[in-house]
C-alpha cells in the first residue's frame, strides 16, 4: 500500500543556519532524516520553487512544498517459491535471481517476491533489516545477489557496500556497435519530467560504471560492464546516455528499431524480447567471517543465450559478404 504525502510549509526564521533535512526531520518527526534526504534527493522537495541538496544551509522563512508517495509498510510473509542457490552458509546466502521476480515488496507487488522466498526458506530472516538482502536487481535483470543470514554479517557486507568494495560485474547486450570500453562518469538523478525514469541529470548523485567490449555482432555489442556505484537503474541510464540502450529496454530503450539486411526471424525475436538484455553474472566479496575474497558466477540465462547463438550465426553469415 501507498500514502500520498502534501507538505506546504514555511521554515521558521529561527532554524536560520541549519540544514535542510536536519530541520525538516525536526519539523516533521515522523518522517526520518534518511527519508528526509531521499526525497530531498530525488527532486520531490522545492524550497522557494526550486529543488535542493540534503545539505544545503537555510536562511529562514523559505517556502517549502512537497510531494511524494511512500510505502505503508505491511508484514512480510514468507511463501513458497522456488529459489536458485548458488552458495550458503550460516553467515549469508548468494542468490541467482530469475527474471520477473521483485525483490522487495512494495506498492505495486506486496508479495511474491523474492523476500518472500528467503522468508520462507530462511524464517531467521525476519529478524535482520530487509530480509538480510544487501543490495538489489532490478525486477526483470536477472543474476547474483548476496543476502546475510546473521545481523554481524550485515553490518560487514552494509559496510563492504558502501566502501565499494563488492565486485560487480555484469553483462549487457546493448544497440549499436561499440569500439572500444570506456567509463561513464554521469551523475543520476530523477528524470525531470516522467519521474517513474531516471536520467543523468545536473545535481544527481554520483555514479559511476566501467564497460568493455566482451564481443561484436552486426548492429549491437556485448558488453562487460563493473559497477563501481549503485544507483537505481545506473547501468541501463548510463548505456542510454552513450547512445547504446540495452535490448529489450522497456523505460529506456525507446521504440524498436527495424535493422537493415536484418533476417525476419532474427528481427522477430529482437523485437519481441520484452526485458532489458542484463545479467549480474559475477559477484566478489570479502566473507564477512574470515575476511577471504570469494567469487561466484550465474551463467547467462536461456533467453539472452538463445538470442546471443542467433547474433552469432548472423555476423559469422554476413561475414563471409
Amino acid at each position: 500500500m501507498s500514502e500520498n504525502i502534501h507538505i506546504n510549509t514555511k521554515i521558521p526564521l529561527e532554524m536560520r543556519g541549519q540544514r535542510l533535512d536536519r530541520a525538516l526531520a525536526q519539523l516533521y518527526p515522523e518522517y526520518s532524516r534518511a527519508r528526509w534526504q531521499q526525497w530531498i534527493r530525488e527532486g520531490l522537495l522545492k524550497i522557494n520553487g526550486h529543488t535542493a541538496k540534503p545539505k544545503a544551509k537555510l536562511l529562514g522563512a523559505e517556502e517549502i512544498e512537497l510531494r511524494a508517495e511512500t510505502i505503508v509498510e505491511v508484514p512480510w510473509v514468507g511463501q513458497n517459491i522456488p529459489l536458485n542457490i548458488v552458495y550458503e552458509d550460516e553467515y549469508l546466502i548468494i542468490v541467482n535471481k530469475p527474471a520477473g521476480l521483485v525483490v522487495h515488496p512494495g506498492a505495486g507487488q506486496p508479495d511474491h517476491t523474492l523476500v518472500n522466498a528467503l522468508l520462507h526458506y530462511a524464517p531467521e530472516l525476519e529478524h535482520l533489516p530487509r530480509a538480510g538482502i544487501i543490495h538489489r536487481i532490478d525486477k526483470e535483470t536477472t543474476g547474483l545477489l548476496v543476502v546475510a543470514r546473521q545481523l554481524s554479517a550485515h553490518t560487514v557486507l552494509v559496510q563492504q557496500l558502501q566502501q565499494r568494495a563488492f565486485l560487480r560485474e555484469y553483462l549487457a547486450l546493448v544497440r549499436g556497435v561499440l569500439i572500444a570500453g570506456g567509463t561513464v562518469d554521469a551523475p543520476i538523478g530523477r528524470h525531470p519530467r516522467q519521474r517513474v525514469k531516471m536520467a543523468v541529470v545536473n545535481g544527481g548523485r554520483n555514479a559511476i560504471t566501467h564497460y568493455r567490449v566482451a564481443e561484436h555482432f552486426r548492429f549491437h555489442s556485448l558488453l562487460q560492464v563493473k559497477l563501481e556505484t549503485g544507483r537505481t537503474h545506473q547501468i541501463r541510464v548510463h548505456m542510454t546516455h552513450l547512445g547504446h540502450p540495452l535490448v529489450g529496454d522497456p523505460v529506456y530503450g525507446g521504440r524498436y528499431q527495424v535493422l537493415p539486411d536484418c533476417p525476419q526471424v532474427l528481427q522477430d525475436n529482437l523485437k519481441n524480447f520484452k526485458r532489458q538484455a542484463l545479467h549480474a553474472a559475477k559477484l566478489g566479496l570479502k566473507h564477512p567471517k574470515t575476511g577471504e575474497m570469494q567469487q561466484w558466477q550465474a551463467p547467462l540465462p536461456d533467453d539472452m543465450q538463445d538470442l546471443l547463438v542467433q547474433l552469432q550465426a548472423d555476423r559469422d553469415e554476413f561475414s563471409h559478404i
